[in-house]
């Protein structure tokens, strides 16, 4: 059975993961996070593509990333894995897959849960008992979200942008949601929409997706359905 295409709507924000084969590192050296984030930066432009938040872990990426044309975010993915992948190979004289067979993705309702992704995605070193605080990890955006300075090629969503009127306080008001743990079922709703590629949001969000693409974007309930009962029958 063919793969249904990807969700894919312009100025709708995607959370994006890429894994490495296997769950395998991708990253060896800190030169490497530092040259991804080089191909990242140039593909960007490139594919009409603007970057919230990210993250590079050791054997894989998140991203948080909204595209202006369709098909921009696959577009942006494939310059970025085909340079790495090249890179890789010739730096450590290898060959074969590097990443994991496509990467998830997932369509997320700004109103309700794009702070809350930008969140999950900045706070992995932090699951991860790497760090204590997540802006003392250095291969992500949290960083320049709690102190806006260092990326300038980062774009700060509508939703950051009204935590505060003044870069200052911005930056201040989500250092401290930052310090919040987030809720439990947030994390398990933003796991399974992006295992599954679909739509993370409200309902009104959904069924507006769903209009426009004219196919389901929820997660569809597991098991067969049931058969409609005969209110003739006794």
């Amino acid at each position: 059975m063919p793969r249904l295409p990807r969700l894919d709507l312009p100025n709708i924000p995607q959370h994006i993961v890429q894994r490495g084969n296997n769950r395998q590192p991708i990253f060896f050296d800190e030169n490497d996070y530092s040259i991804y984030l080089e191909y990242l930066c140039e593909a960007l432009a490139k594919n009409y593509c603007k970057l919230y938040a990210f993250v590079q872990m050791t054997n894989h990426v998140h991203l948080l990333a909204v595209s202006e044309a369709p098909g921009g975010i696959s577009g942006l993915m494939q310059s970025v894995g085909r340079r790495y992948v090249r890179y890789i190979n010739k730096t450590y004289q290898r060959t074969g897959t590097l990443f994991e067979g496509r990467f998830k993705s997932s369509l997320i309702d700004s109103e309700r849960y794009l702070l809350t992704c930008m969140r999950y995605i900045e706070l992995n070193p932090v699951r991860a008992g790497m760090v204590d605080y997540p802006w003392d990890y250095r291969w992500s955006s949290c960083r320049h979200h709690v102190t806006g300075i260092g990326m300038e090629w980062l774009e700060e969503p509508p939703e950051y942008r009204l935590l505060a009127p003044k870069p200052k306080a911005r930056a201040m008001a989500y250092r401290e949601l930052c310090k919040q743990v987030l809720d439990d079922n947030d994390i398990r709703a933003i796991r399974a929409h992006l295992n599954k590629d679909c739509a993370l949001g409200s309902d009104k969000f959904q069924h507006e997706i769903e209009a426009v693409l004219g196919r389901r974007v929820k997660i569809a309930p597991q098991g067969r359905p049931k058969k409609a009962r005969d209110g003739n029958k006794k």
